[in-house]
């Protein structure tokens, strides 16, 4: 029986739609790797409002010197889950593919008391991505190769680094600039400094059903269903600004945290190769949802943006583990997709 959806019955299920259900596949990656590999657990980035920012390092041992480097971002619609719904893929590239990968935590919305805001979160990203560059010589990876990933919230924190990594100012949102502080910078390094040196620059992105417009998530959803939502994360629904910034007064703070409205020209910024993915039964990020953002892509000459419908998956295929109510496993929902994404990324890197 096909499992259907409906748009007020998948909000109270979200914990279970969103993480995945406890089953561990570390025996079939082991039984199927390449090569094996070694693994950091919780490495200390940065420290931000009592919030510690940590990511996993998987190095593969596959002899060579050094690899290119995949940063990934967990999905939770920015309120729920950590790294941990990636272990298993994370594994599986590096036991499969010759890439060092970098799972990573970010602040979610209902911390530091329901505080924190969707611009801070995409800090994190940023800060992330430089701290990698710096850092990722020690795990041999190269800082000159770097692919960004994610899905769903962290496919929107992926594409936000492609298309708003250099839209950066030490004077951020909180002042009324609508451009971005990395959380974490080099010693010495102003944002401007990193902006002048296109310091977030990479080389590849993998969009999986990634969240491409945050002004039409919240322009578009009842006030019920967006507390229905919030009441998921345990805290009480609020903008994702705070309570001062509404997207009626002020929807060029929704629209500057939207990749879909801020794809540059091909002339202005040329975007590295893109893979985007999505299930043909995702009813949170649909096909046609991402198909239009590839549409958005392509016309502004960013021809280099590949879609491929993942046949039969909901959203969420990624996931570690399995998932009851989405009908998920990572064997067989999760492999297929990772297969094709490391064809993609070998195309260009090896």
């Amino acid at each position: 029986m096909r499992f259907t959806y409906n748009r007020f019955l998948i909000l109270p299920l979200l914990p279970f739609l969103l993480s995945g259900c406890a089953k561990d596949y570390a025996e079939y990656i082991e039984k199927k790797a390449r090569h094996d590999y070694r693994v950091e657990k919780d490495y200390h980035c940065a420290f931000l409002d009592c919030i510690e920012l940590t990511m996993d390092i998987y190095t593969p041992n596959a002899g060579k010197k050094s690899y290119p480097v995949i940063i990934m971002f967990h999905g939770g619609a920015w309120m729920l889950n950590t790294n941990e719904i990636m272990d298993e893929p994370s594994a599986y590239l590096a036991s499969q593919a010759e890439y060092v990968i970098c799972n990573v935590n970010y602040r979610l919305l209902p911390q530091s008391n329901n505080t924190v805001k969707i611009n801070e979160i995409i800090e994190d990203a940023f800060g992330a991505v430089l701290w990698v560059k710096h850092h990722i010589e020690e795990y041999q990876g190269d800082p000159e190769q770097i692919i960004v990933t994610g899905d769903s919230a962290g496919g929107h924190l992926a594409s936000m680094i492609l298309l708003g990594g250099d839209n950066l100012s030490s004077k951020n949102f909180q002042q009324g600039v609508l451009a971005f502080t990395p959380s974490w910078l080099p010693d010495g390094k102003t944002a401007e400094q990193i902006k002048a040196e296109n310091g977030l620059e990479v080389q590849a992105g993998i969009i999986n059903y990634g969240a491409v417009s945050v002004y039409n998530k919240v322009k578009n959803e009842a006030f019920e269903e967006q507390n229905l939502f919030w009441n998921q994360a345990n805290t009480q629904a609020r903008g994702f600004f705070g309570d001062s910034i509404d997207i009626g007064d002020h929807p060029e703070y929704y629209r500057a945290v939207s990749p879909v409205s801020i794809v540059p020209s091909s002339n202005e910024k040329p975007l590295p190769p893109l893979f985007l993915t999505v299930g043909s039964e995702d009813r949170l990020v649909t096909p046609e949802m991402v198909r239009s953002y590839q549409d958005t892509l392509i016309a502004t000459g960013h021809s280099d943006a590949e879609l491929w419908v993942h046949q039969g998956r909901p959203h969420a295929f990624l996931d570690s583990g399995s998932n009851f109510f989405l009908g998920t496993n990572f064997r067989k929902d999760a492999v297929p997709a990772l297969n094709r994404m490391i064809h993609f990324l070998n195309n260009i890197f090896y």
